[in-house]
């Protein structure tokens, strides 16, 4: 017998209708699947904790502060000596290996 809309034999919707509950429980499946996976990561739940010694380095300046300062005075002065050639070939080499020409 075929139905008179779409033109099918009955056995014809009959599989459709069982590939359709297939794909249903398959796309159920899957969602279920992202609710667990993403109940399972919560970012409250993650932590870092560093070693005293890490705490440490990260307090303490790796650098001479005393120097930086009168770097810092020297540039606003006018006073600081720039080595205008030595500048451009350093930025020359920068370029070269970030594959610039």
């Amino acid at each position: 017998m075929t139905d008179g809309i779409s033109k099918l034999s009955r056995s014809a919707v009959e599989m459709n209708s069982s590939a359709d509950k297939l794909k249903n429980s398959k796309a159920a499946a899957d969602a279920a699947a992202d609710k667990a996976s993403s109940a399972a990561y919560t970012p409250a739940n993650d932590e870092v904790i560093l070693s005293k010694a890490a705490e440490a380095a990260m307090a303490a300046g790796d650098f001479d502060e005393a120097k930086v300062a009168n770097i810092k005075q020297a540039l606003a002065e006018g006073n600081y000596p720039l080595d205008e050639r030595r500048i451009a070939e350093s930025f020359v080499a920068i370029e070269s290996m970030l594959g610039g020409k």
